[in-house]
């Protein structure tokens, strides 16, 4: 550790973020780098805690102690390959997790977590600006001669596709959309990670000899048969991209559409890119209900403040969690309101509404409601009286998601899936089928990016030993 007295003199410091004037009028991050005599105070503060409960609370097993100590002590090269041991992308991770660690970190006990989240994304910029970040592609002579199929490009096909390639094999990821990156390209915005990011990524993984082929739907081009027949291995990693639907009168009405054709389409306007969608989806000039109150309802509202909706109502059919967590769930993730910085630029958030219908000549104009309690036994149910109705041109469903898409692939690979919709694995990440493997939110259902990047990595590995006996790949 650094400084044994850093977390007594210092306190947390939130990363900056630019001005909610300038940031609405554009697609730019939203935050800005922290000065480096303040991050190197902000890493002064990990403790000596003995146990780093930190490392068990990052679903990567991050080294975070090693790192914060060398960025303390200017050791940043050394710093980054630390960070680069347990994680493939921490330029993703640094941007977009919700940071599960800082909650697990000991400090939080009885006071503010370090910064972990901010110092992680410092390390792996500086290492990009200093180009210790290169490509390094396998030695022919360590070529095993098999080939492995990714199917999907978002974090858990990323990363599998790269310790895969580190092992030797060589890796073809298809990828259904004309661009790489998942969810990372057309689910998430702009403002959380600009898609230059990931572009700079993906060159380096076209360095390192991983083929990519976009506009490749597996199950149609190529056919789920010759995807078995052409590869020795194959990792799914296709996602849970199937949003959850609500069965309520005047569902079928126009201007009610599920949060992530909203966000696609958004995403590429932005890249300047076709939309290629019958009916284009915009919130701009629009009263605008957002459903949902997790990470997709937030990019919902932020899209919807960029495009400039007359007004913009976030609702969640629960209770407000509380906004401090307890201490009894420590170091577990706590159950606490989650205030975004897209929730500082405005719109109105609404707790304990449940949603009824809705009505409009042929395009939603109303949405019908009635306010909820939590039941002692934790259920939640409408209030007698308490019908409302709410004027609104736009809704967006981001309620949460079922599962993969059941696409042809799936349908005619047949391997099962569990209670949460998501594709039934055994042995880890092993399937019925001996050569096929599962990763991701594709296994789990929707979860984070951090657990995905963990999912593909062993996922890997086990690929890795079912085609080669055995596997150097760290676990």
């Amino acid at each position: 550790m650094g400084d044994p007295r850093g977390f007594i003199k210092l306190g947390r410091k939130p990363t900056p973020k630019r001005t909610i004037e300038e940031r609405v009028q554009d697609y730019r991050y939203i935050y800005e780098p922290m000065p480096e005599d303040e991050l190197k105070g902000q890493a002064s503060r990990c403790m000596d805690c003995g146990v780093p409960f930190c490392n068990t609370g990052c679903p990567l097993g991050n080294l975070i102690p090693d790192w914060n100590d060398l960025v303390y002590r200017d050791q940043w090269k050394q710093a980054i390959d630390r960070l680069h041991k347990t994680n493939n992308f921490p330029e993703f991770t640094g941007m977009l997790c919700p940071a599960p660690c800082e909650p697990a970190c000991v400090l939080s006990i009885n006071d503010d977590p370090v910064t972990i989240k901010e110092i992680e994304l410092s390390i792996i910029n500086r290492a990009f600006e200093e180009g210790w970040v290169v490509a390094h592609p396998p030695a022919a002579s360590k070529r095993t001669g098999s080939k492995v199929a990714v199917v999907g490009s978002g974090p858990a096909g990323l990363a599998a596709a790269q310790q895969l390639n580190r092992a030797g094999h060589s890796v073809v990821v298809f990828e259904k959309d004309d661009k790489i990156g998942g969810l990372l390209r057309y689910g998430i915005p702009d403002y959380k990670i600009e898609k230059w990011v990931v572009d700079r990524r993906i060159a380096l993984m076209e360095e390192e000899g991983i083929e990519f082929r976009t506009n490749a739907h597996v199950g149609e081009d190529p056919t789920t048969e010759e995807l078995k027949n052409d590869f020795d291995a194959v990792v799914l990693a296709v996602g849970a991209l199937q949003g959850r639907d609500i069965d309520v009168p005047g569902r079928e009405l126009d201007g009610i559409h599920l949060a992530m054709d909203y966000l696609v389409q958004q995403n590429r306007r932005v890249a300047g890119l076709p939309v290629n969608a019958p009916r284009e989806i915009s919130a701009k000039g629009k009263n605008v209900v957002i459903l949902g109150g997790g990470d997709t309802s937030a990019d919902c509202l932020g899209n919807s403040h960029r495009e400039g909706c007359a007004s913009v109502k976030v609702l969640t059919h629960g209770p407000k969690p509380p906004e401090t967590p307890s201490r009894d769930t420590w170091p577990d993730w706590p159950l606490i309101l989650h205030t975004y910085p897209v929730h500082d630029e405005g719109g109105e958030r609404g707790f304990s509404v449940a949603v009824t219908g809705f009505s409009g000549n042929g395009r939603v104009e109303r949405m019908h409601a009635v306010e909820t309690e939590r039941t002692p036994e934790g259920k939640t149910i409408p209030k007698e009286g308490t019908e409302f109705e709410i004027e609104t041109d736009l809704v967006l469903l981001a309620i949460g998601f079922t599962g993969p898409v059941r696409d042809r692939l799936l349908e005619e690979m047949d391997l099962g899936y569990t209670e949460r919709g998501a594709v039934h694995s055994e042995n880890g990440y092993g399937t019925k089928e001996d050569k096929v493997f599962v990763a991701g939110d594709a296994r789990l259902g929707a979860d984070l990016i951090v657990t995905a990047i963990a999912e593909g990595r062993k996922a890997a590995r086990q690929a890795d030993e079912f085609l080669m006996g055995r596997s150097l790949l760290p676990g």
